[in-house]
């Protein structure tokens, strides 16, 4: 077969197959042409998530008619002053989406510039089908109607309308979260979906678009290196979601997909997070239009940068410097959390007005004897637990023999007691803290270890007598061959034979520990991660299991001294707000959310 030129209609669906491959991807190049005419406001309108109709109407610079007819031209635009590609400003400029959406759809054009009359152009599947005066205020209107309707080999492949909308609306998003100075509005089906006013800053329109609970949750990120300017939020390590769809990249006001900055973010929540759970960021990335390709994609999703490695090491030290700014800090106690607690109704006693029972006087210790006493004066008490006397209530506070501290010299609060022995109970200025003792003193001991990793090696405990730790094979082999790394940790481990290890000395910073416990869970991190991942990673995969075994375990009883000792050292060390697992060390109930809970606010 020879070679043929093809025809005009067949290249602008061939182009269309490039640019528009769902309604979510038309949608995206008009809001992009919106904003670049210099829209204060865009409106969009969606029928069957953008299947059957997609309108766009800004009040931006608007089009004359010869603009609007070079506009449906392939290859026009007027984003492109001149031939440096490379220094584009704009959101797009290949000028091809107009063209390729008309020839798989039916296009409507309507626009005005300020001071003229209307201009309306109609093209259904590559066919003008009319055009004329129009009657609309300034700006332009753009409507797509039963996208892919002749092109059913395309039409097929879409999926649900449910499906769409949802994509359609995260390209709204995305963009609306670029650009807080204008307002947007989506409605699809006749219902307002999205409403974002243009007065707004951009942590205020990041927490709109997303969660109004990320403001309370997040740190401000900001930082500028070699001319490379970072911005945005990011979500504390406690406050995460199951799909990493909540994180929002932006190049040069671009939204972009790409995995380096993805990586990025994933190496700076690393140990901050639980397996599976992805941060909730939004990070805003200026850089010289020379260090950056925008047009590695036809729908400029990607970018590639010069310099790779510099835009991962700022992104991570940004993200890094702000988590660790934040020192202690955790999620707050949302509303969900606080809808699981529910007041009990006690019945007042058989045969008596209410409270016509023993009154419970104040006076005097609160012995057993006592104790028992009012219990079996209250034998007619019909409540719903059988064993409501059963057993004392698991918690556990001192006497205050000496005043207490006063609760404004510290964020984290006076402990008062403890609950269950595993959670303490502290007093703040503002509100109720509960502490969980294990997960907080684990990323203590983790943060102790890396500090001391960092001066050079952490400080060993020689045992008197070397315990001998028997495993199968393989894990011995594991073991020895990392061996030097582990040294470093503080644990002196020899080979004892083909199925056992000696240990000689554990790090100091553990105390007491158990070094079978200890020995076995290493080789089992081992086997798990040992080749895929760096020496780095590693090395923190064994901090974090030997952190595990020197922390204070739930169950132990601890003082008021040594809770208050805790809650101190957790205000000045870095990251105490999570365990190393990524879970909440500590909760706070506020002043308001108490008075809530019985009912005076």
């Amino acid at each position: 077969m020879s070679i043929r030129r093809l025809p005009e209609h067949l290249v602008n669906r061939i182009a269309a197959g490039e640019v528009v491959e769902r309604p979510a991807s038309a949608l995206k190049e008009l809001v992009e042409n919106a904003i670049d005419a210099g829209a204060g406001r865009v409106a969009i309108l969606l029928v069957e998530g953008g299947t059957l109709r997609i309108e766009v109407a800004d009040d931006g610079c608007g089009m004359t008619p010869a603009d609007m007819a070079l506009a449906l031209e392939r290859h026009a635009t007027s984003k492109l002053p001149d031939e440096y590609i490379e220094s584009v400003v704009t959101l797009g400029f290949r000028g091809e989406a107009l063209p390729s959406i008309a020839s798989v759809a039916r296009l409507t054009i309507e626009s005005r510039i300020r001071g003229s009359e209307g201009w309306a152009r109609t093209v259904d599947n590559g066919r003008v089908e009319r055009e004329g005066p129009a009657a609309l205020p300034p700006g332009t209107r753009v409507v797509v109607e039963d996208l892919f309707a002749r092109v059913p080999a395309r039409r097929k492949f879409l999926r649900s309308p449910r499906a769409e909308y949802a994509a359609c609306l995260d390209v709204v998003r995305r963009l609306a979260m670029a650009r807080p100075d204008i307002g947007f509005t989506l409605e699809h089906d006749g219902r307002r979906a999205l409403s974002a006013t243009q007065v707004e800053d951009r942590p205020g329109r990041v927490a709109t678009l997303t969660d109004r609970a990320l403001a309370d949750n997040s740190v401000a990120i900001d930082l500028e290196r070699e001319g490379l300017v970072l911005g945005g939020v990011a979500s504390l390590p406690t406050y995460n979601r199951g799909i990493a769809d909540h994180q929002y990249l932006f190049v040069n006001g671009r939204p972009v997909k790409d995995r380096l900055l993805m990586g990025a973010i994933r190496g700076a929540y690393a140990e901050m997070l639980p397996r599976d759970r992805h941060a909730v960021v939004a990070l805003f990335l200026d850089i010289p239009t020379d260090q950056v390709d925008v047009n590695v994609h036809p729908a400029k999703t990607e970018v590639r940068f010069r310099d790779p490695a510099m835009v991962r090491g700022l992104i991570v030290s940004g993200l890094r410097r702000a988590l660790d700014a934040a020192g202690h800090r955790s999620q707050r106690a949302s509303d969900s959390a606080l809808s699981m607690w529910q007041p009990e109704q006690i019945s007042s006693p058989l045969g008596g007005e209410e409270g016509a029972g023993p009154q419970s006087g104040w006076e005097g210790e609160g012995t057993p004897q006592r104790l028992a006493l009012e219990a079996r004066s209250y034998g007619s008490v019909n409540d719903a637990r059988p064993t409501f006397f059963a057993a004392p209530p698991q918690a556990r506070a001192e006497p205050a023999w000496a005043p207490p501290p006063q609760t404004s010299a510290f964020p984290m609060g006076v402990a008062r007691g403890q609950v269950a022995k595993t959670y303490i109970v502290a007093e703040a200025e503002d509100g109720l803290v509960l502490v969980d003792q294990h997960a907080a003193h684990e990323r203590l001991v983790l943060e102790r270890m890396r500090a001391a990793l960092n001066g050079g090696t952490v400080a060993s405990q020689a045992l008197l007598i070397p315990e001998v730790v028997e495993l199968d094979e393989s894990a011995c082999d594991r073991l020895e061959a990392r061996a030097e790394e582990l040294s470093e940790f503080g644990l002196d481990l020899e080979r004892f034979g083909p199925h056992a290890m000696l240990v000689r000395a554990t790090p100091a910073l553990l105390g007491q520990s158990d070094p079978k416990g200890l020995v076995t869970d290493l080789a089992d991190e081992l086997a798990a991660f040992d080749e895929a991942l760096s020496l780095k990673e590693r090395l923190d995969a064994v901090a974090g299991t030997m952190a595990c075994h020197g922390s204070v375990r739930a169950g132990r009883i601890l003082s008021v001294p040594e809770m208050n000792a805790l809650l101190r050292e957790m205000e000045v060390t870095p990251h105490s707000g999570q365990c190393n697992h990524g879970r909440p060390t500590w909760v706070k109930l506020a002043h308001g959310d108490i008075e809530k809970l019985f009912g005076r606010k």
